[in-house]
């Protein structure tokens, strides 16, 4: 009797189990998204309300429609496709942001739900809201030709080689003249491209220039400036300085992966010099050993002065190995604490941008 009671309970408490397990799991969703983020950008407070549109498919046989859509904030209104929809037909959702409601990052959630259990989706929009300025004289206050910016150069920031870095840049148009997009005209290398976001900036209002970086085609890495010239017809002419720190893209990678790439370890990262002379030219040698199984390419040394002379007698270093990297260091014409930095690019996707720090005292 008590051996029936137990496989009885037994079965009973697995079965609950058995439940539980399956209402913990989360449902499946049966839309497609095309996108479930759109950033919106850059949004300047007197362009309005902007829209971010999102597109999805329906999957299942069952006949489906949106029964309702939430948003987080008041500063958010969505319209959505009201229609019933059969498998593989295609539906919208649009979201509405008022630029007026906030100032600086955003990040706004909208939730959608369904007719069918499971369709309870996720979307986000998300951008940098900037409000008018009541003096845009000081707000915008470096001045080029007759256009007025925040600051003097453009920082894209971190460039990769596996897609471009867009940034958009505000200006304030103090001129008289109306710029068109379809006027704009751009002199800079190839892997910058720069356009005009709205269609038109009238006097006494505020654009947006969207700017493009290309890693890849740039074909370098390191830290780098550009200087381009952008220009409306006869209206404007402009410089712009434009500055990117490019780095080598590496695809994510399994963990269990790690000791069979390549690995660069750098003996000594700081080189003490001491009290040296102006006039004494200094030589040193870093140890670059590579203690991965894949053999190790150094892509680039550079350092962050012209009085510094870094020699390899190759750049290719094989697991195991270790390639002396000689260090020329001349102090002509400085004088007191000098601290000089070489960066060293390699094809370790770990850590693929090292820094060698040289310290010196010139007296």
């Amino acid at each position: 009797m008590n051996r029936i009671y137990h496989t009885l309970f037994s079965f009973f408490f697995l079965t609950v189990l058995s439940q539980i397990a399956q209402a913990q799991q989360a449902p499946t969703s049966r839309l497609v998204w095309k996108v479930n983020k759109v950033d919106l950008g850059t949004v300047l407070e007197e362009q309005g309300p902007q829209v971010a549109e999102f597109s999805f498919t329906h999957t299942q046989d069952s006949l489906f429609f949106i029964e309702k859509v939430w948003t987080d904030c008041g500063c958010t209104t969505a319209d959505y496709t009201k229609d019933t929809l059969k498998v593989g037909e295609e539906g919208t959702v649009k979201v509405s942001f008022d630029p007026s409601s906030g100032v600086g990052f955003f990040s706004r959630m909208i939730v959608v739900k369904g007719n069918l259990a499971g369709t309870q989706d996720t979307l986000f929009i998300e951008g940098t809201a900037i409000p008018y300025p009541e003096n845009p004289e000081a707000i915008y206050g470096v001045r080029k030709a007759d256009l007025g910016f925040r600051l003097s150069k453009v920082n894209m920031g971190e460039a990769f080689t596996n897609e471009p870095k867009f940034k958009q840049v505000e200006f304030y148009n103090f001129s008289k003249s109306t710029l068109e997009k379809s006027e704009l005209d751009f002199q800079a290398p190839p892997y910058i491209k720069i356009s005009q976001v709205q269609e038109s900036i009238r006097p006494q209002e505020r654009g947006l220039l969207l700017i493009s970086y290309d890693g890849k085609a740039k074909n370098d890495l390191g830290f780098f400036e550009d200087r381009t010239v952008i220009s409306w017809g006869e209206k404007q002419k402009i410089e712009l300085d434009i500055m990117a720190d490019v780095f080598e893209y590496f695809a994510p990678f399994a963990k269990e992966n790690l000791n069979a790439v390549p690995q660069l370890f750098i003996e000594n990262k700081e080189i003490n010099l001491g009290t040296i002379s102006p006039n004494a030219v200094q030589t040193r040698t870093v140890s670059l050993i590579n203690k991965g199984q894949q053999v190790l390419e150094i892509r680039k040394i550079q350092g962050n002065c012209e009085c510094l002379k870094l020699e390899m007698v190759r750049t290719s270093i094989n697991p195991g190995e270790t390639l002396e990297m000689k260090i020329t260091f001349d102090p002509k014409g400085r004088f007191g604490i000098d601290q000089r930095n070489i960066y060293i690019f390699s094809n370790d996707p770990v850590n693929s941008v090292q820094l060698v720090v040289v310290k010196s005292r010139v007296e």
